[in-house]
């Protein structure tokens, strides 16, 4: 599986399927990053109706393929040790996103040439 490589502006991804993307849960997260700058944790989980196992889990397979940034800041608010947790997609996850989902496009057409 090869990093897809960001489009210009203006020009479309090429299409191309990644496996690990393609996982729902992780589809799922790339998504609701896909908008956004970051993302809190909870915020992620409360919104995918995850749990917090889950949820790392998925985090730590993108972020170990440098897809997505993990982000940790004490909270404002709380006098405890815990920190917040912040996800974001990187420049390589945003690029890898497009090409996937150019690439289900692409299958929901019925284009033959795409591969897995």
């Amino acid at each position: 599986m090869s990093r897809a490589s960001a489009p210009r502006a203006g020009q479309d991804p090429a299409p191309e399927f990644h496996e690990l993307i393609h996982a729902p849960v992780r589809l799922r997260i790339c998504g609701m990053l896909r908008p956004m700058s970051e993302v809190e944790f909870s915020v992620l989980r409360d919104t995918l109706q995850l749990k917090d196992a889950n949820l790392s889990k998925n985090l730590k397979l993108l972020a170990d393929a440098e897809l997505v940034k993990l982000r940790k800041e004490f909270s404002p608010v709380r006098d405890d040790a815990r920190r917040l947790t912040w996800v974001s997609l990187t420049v390589n996850g945003r690029a890898a996103l497009a090409g996937h989902l150019a690439a289900l496009r692409a299958i929901a057409e019925g284009d033959p040439a795409i591969s897995g």
